[in-house]
């Protein structure tokens, strides 16, 4: 697909004056995977991969971020199990477990004979961010060679148990898991808010976003509806036809989810102060 094609597909519009060159349009491409083939991705090559995840960038060159490799088909399957709604992650050969990992850097002040002064919520944002720019470094570099992956949030709502699956010490915590594999299938591409809504020039300027909004709703609607299964609390909002992205991102976001975080944070030693 030619890149006018590709931004068509990505955001339902024409973006005339949008240059894409050719390294990089297999971004625009991207697709989630969430059914895997049998084939293997050998050690060699997730090394690789790897191995273009630490070369993201990080924060003052702390690199506070470590990453679980999970094999083991029995443990990525429980997994999967207390998530109970996405069996597919069992198919995955390799699940990937991304963590912040302020630990590294309390040892490393107590290997120097010094005080660790910065327990706090910067470095919780500091060792998130690290954690995310080398699972999405991680992410490209698979893409662009086949793989297909999947972020997974839930990995935080079943934390009290993933944490001791992983041996996870004070001061490490899951940020996301992530599935890879070769795609049995490929998805279509998800279309993705107009670039006028999320980029914003020299100040933030949302006056027009309910008129951007409806209009995106129109063209999801018209290509990709919200399916039955993917309202969201429906035992709180009752299930009709015709939600759209917006109203079903506000059903969603209107009811707390992960309200023990904070709290979980404080039991492995963050002070978020």
């Amino acid at each position: 697909m030619d890149a006018a094609g590709l931004l068509r597909a990505r955001f339902g519009i024409d973006l005339p004056d949008t240059e894409v060159p050719e390294p990089i349009r297999f971004l625009l491409d991207r697709r989630v995977t969430r059914r895997y083939t049998a084939q293997d991705v050998p050690d060699s090559l997730l090394d690789g991969l790897l191995a273009a995840a630490q070369s993201a960038p990080a924060k003052s060159d702390l690199q506070q971020y470590s990453v679980i490799v999970m094999r083991d088909r029995a443990r990525i399957k429980q997994i999967a199990d207390w998530i109970g709604t996405m069996d597919w992650i069992a198919t995955a050969p390799v699940f990937l477990v991304w963590c912040g990992d302020m630990r590294r850097g309390q040892r490393l002040c107590d290997r120097h004979g010094m005080p660790h002064a910065n327990n706090n919520l910067d470095t919780f944002l500091n060792t998130a961010v690290d954690c995310t720019l080398a699972m999405a470094g991680f992410m490209a570099a698979a893409e662009a060679i086949g793989l297909g992956t999947c972020p997974i949030s839930y990995v935080r709502s079943h934390i009290e148990r993933v944490s001791p699956l992983l041996g996870l010490p004070d001061g490490v915590y899951p940020v996301a898991g992530l599935s890879i594999g070769w795609p049995q299938f490929r998805r279509p591409i998800a279309m993705r808010l107009p670039p006028a809504v999320v980029v914003h020039r020299e100040r933030y300027d949302d006056s027009a976003l309910d008129t951007a909004v409806a209009a995106y709703d129109e063209r999801r609607r018209a290509c990709e509806p919200v399916a039955p299964g993917g309202l969201k609390n429906n035992d709180i909002y009752p299930p009709r036809e015709g939600v759209g992205w917006s109203e079903n991102v506000a059903r969603q976001l209107s009811v707390p989810e992960r309200f023990g975080f904070a709290a979980y944070l404080k039991t492995k030693g963050f002070d978020l102060a």
